[in-house]
């Protein structure tokens, strides 16, 4: 049991509850620390309600929540039906946001997808590593995927201007739909949310460092957003990287009515949109570059990115960078 859903089973069958009774409940050693983080979660998610002020605070389930639990629409888990699940491998795979927009995870949100489909769940857990098996030899030894093979085979994209193209996970699986880290950007970009976005860069940040040690990267770029948001998730991933490489300005061009990749469905159109959308704006004086993206479906933005830096300096080597990208041949990853 997590130590989210330790709490949630305390708050539910308690009113209010103390992080000294919390504590003092728990079979185990916890900090007050750990508890205080968990709990700023729940209530940034929504989940639970504070009451009162330091030193007598209180906390509750949210009322929603509460009445989730009563009809038995949350995820109860049956412990003696899960007992050869791996709970750690699915922490560490599997994420929902339900229709409330609370965050499950691990075996919570595994049995709450397979409840929403009637499917049993021991079975549907060894059906799941089995997909995932199928999907492991696209990952490198660093648990990155390449798909340059990918882009390479993708009909009708043209040159190939990257020299590599990489991404950190797939968008989507079949069956079982966005990967956790799918789910994490999906929500993140199309809510704007700063703490899903936290959480994206938990799972990522270190990764990419150690890319762009091993890989002697010695300058970074990121690809501008084409819509206008108050939270950009490319500067947010920028930010919270906070890389001491040079970095190349790319700069975003848009006509009187910004066009973005995801609204077009034809490879060509998209082609034509990232050729003409993008312009270099810094010195090409480097020799390996990283050039990260959040979503790849046909890779052609980061492709038309790399033909224009290699005009300026044919001799630097770009590699792609994607935080998700789709799994073979010309996709449409529209909803990110």
């Amino acid at each position: 049991m997590t130590i989210r859903q330790y709490i949630l089973n305390q708050l539910s069958s308690k009113s209010e509850v103390s992080i000294k009774s919390l504590m003092h409940n728990y079979e185990g050693s916890i900090s007050k620390q750990r508890l205080h983080k968990v709990i700023a979660e729940l209530l940034i998610l929504g989940s639970v309600e504070r009451i009162g002020l330091p030193p007598k605070t209180l906390y509750r389930l949210h009322n929603k929540v509460q009445e989730d639990i009563k009809n038995k629409e949350t995820s109860v888990v049956n412990e003696d039906a899960v007992s050869e699940i791996d709970e750690e491998f699915l922490d560490a795979k599997f994420l929902v946001i339900n229709e409330y927009g609370k965050i499950l995870s691990g075996l919570e949100a595994f049995s709450y997808w397979c409840q929403q489909r009637n499917l049993p769940i021991e079975k549907t857990f060894k059906e799941y590593q089995l997909t995932l098996k199928k999907y492991k030899p696209y990952y490198t030894s660093t648990g990155i995927i390449d798909g340059t093979d990918k882009l390479i085979n993708t009909n009708g994209i043209g040159p190939i201007w990257l020299d590599k193209l990489l991404y950190i996970d797939f968008y989507a699986i079949e069956r079982f739909g966005k990967t956790k880290l799918g789910t994490l950007l999906h929500y993140a970009k199309q809510g704007q949310n700063k703490f899903l976005m936290q959480m994206m860069m938990d799972l990522i940040k270190n990764k990419i460092e150690i890319l762009i040690k091993e890989s002697k990267m010695d300058s970074i770029a990121f690809v501008p957003p084409t819509i206008k948001r108050e939270v950009q998730i490319m500067k947010f991933i920028e930010d919270k990287l906070n890389s001491h490489l040079p970095k190349l300005k790319i700069i975003k061009i848009t006509g009187l009515i910004p066009v973005p990749q995801k609204s077009l469905s034809k490879l060509q159109e998209r082609i034509n949109n990232a050729n003409h959308s993008f312009s270099v704006q810094s010195e090409v004086s480097f020799k390996n570059l990283l050039l990260i993206d959040d979503a790849v479906g046909s890779g052609t933005t980061m492709n038309e990115i790399a033909s224009k830096i290699k005009r300026l300096n044919p001799e630097i080597h770009v590699t792609g960078l994607a935080i998700v990208g789709s799994f073979k041949g010309f996709d449409v990853i529209t909803d990110v």
